[in-house]
């Protein structure tokens, strides 16, 4: 009968890591209980399971599709190919909302006003609306999230995993703003930004391209959204934009032109350009 790491070398052409994620899985073992006893036997069910499972990774299809999850700030979130798959440098743009929110807090008469107004467009998995609630309401911010997705079907990923955290969202389809009434303290957005024509598309095949790639300079969903928040901001509200690594100059140069003030890019933890932040103007006084 073949061990664990019989199973270990067999299939050493797969990154370590996945590997070990996928036997933890399949094994219903922890890391260190494969890692410590290698020569733990296999039952014929796993290894028929990780077979499958294999394969379909070495089709190039994310671990996140084949077992149907992934972690994103300490929670777990479904995903499927209806959604992109959250990534840690996502995180990001969940840290600049609290920040953003608990900066409100902190103004003038903050305790006279109800729950600050969140949007999230292109909401995907719902990963970082989610994120959002659950954060704020752990730090007694009061919220009211709205999340939009153009895709039903990441929706009702979304709706699902709102469930799962016991997150009040209201979940709206819609084409970027399309769909989308009133005005909103923050918003915020992972929109694609990967060029048309970007090699690295190749490698993300299975995740959804109308996540992903926006115009030949992948700019274009970027555009779309510094040109129209302004009409959907509170005066002084903000919008945070996460972008490609070699995009913060543009995008920052695009809010500037939208009318924004304040802008700023947002390095993460690898010290790249990752999120833009951008206040919408003030009234006059």
């Amino acid at each position: 009968m073949s061990t664990i790491g019989d199973w270990l070398a067999e299939h050493a052409d797969l990154d370590r890591r996945d590997r070990e994620v996928l036997l933890c899985r399949a094994a219903a073992l922890t890391r260190g209980q494969i890692l410590s006893r290698p020569e733990r036997p296999l039952e014929r069910t796993v290894l028929a399971t990780l077979q499958t499972w294999a394969e379909r990774r070495r089709r190039g299809e994310p671990v996140a599709y084949i077992l149907g999850e992934r972690d994103f700030w300490a929670l777990t979130f479904a995903v499927s190919p209806a959604v992109l798959v959250p990534r840690p440098e996502t995180e990001l743009l969940v840290e600049a909302g609290i920040d953003v929110l608990v900066e409100s807090r902190s103004r003038p008469g903050a305790g006279n006003r109800g729950a600050v107004p969140v949007l999230e467009l292109g909401t995907g998995s719902g990963a970082v609306a989610i994120a959002l609630a659950v954060e704020a309401e752990a730090r007694a911010l009061a919220i009211e999230v709205s999340a939009t997705d153009i895709n039903p079907q990441a929706l009702e990923v979304a709706r699902g995993n709102g469930r799962r955290h016991g997150a009040d969202i209201a979940w709206l389809q819609s084409d970027w703003f399309q769909a989308v009434s009133g005005r909103y303290h923050l918003i915020v957005s992972n929109p694609p930004y990967v060029a048309e024509d970007d090699p690295h598309l190749e490698a993300l095949a299975h995740e959804p391209r109308l996540a992903l790639a926006a115009g030949a300079d992948g700019l274009d969903a970027i555009r779309t959204l510094a040109a129209a928040a302004p009409g959907y901001l509170d005066p002084g509200g903000v919008l945070l934009l996460e972008h490609g690594h070699d995009q913060g100059a543009a995008v920052r140069a695009l809010l500037a032109v939208a009318g924004f003030e304040d802008v700023e890019t947002l390095p993460d933890l690898a010290g790249l350009d990752r999120v833009t932040r951008a206040r919408a103007r003030r009234r006059c006084r």
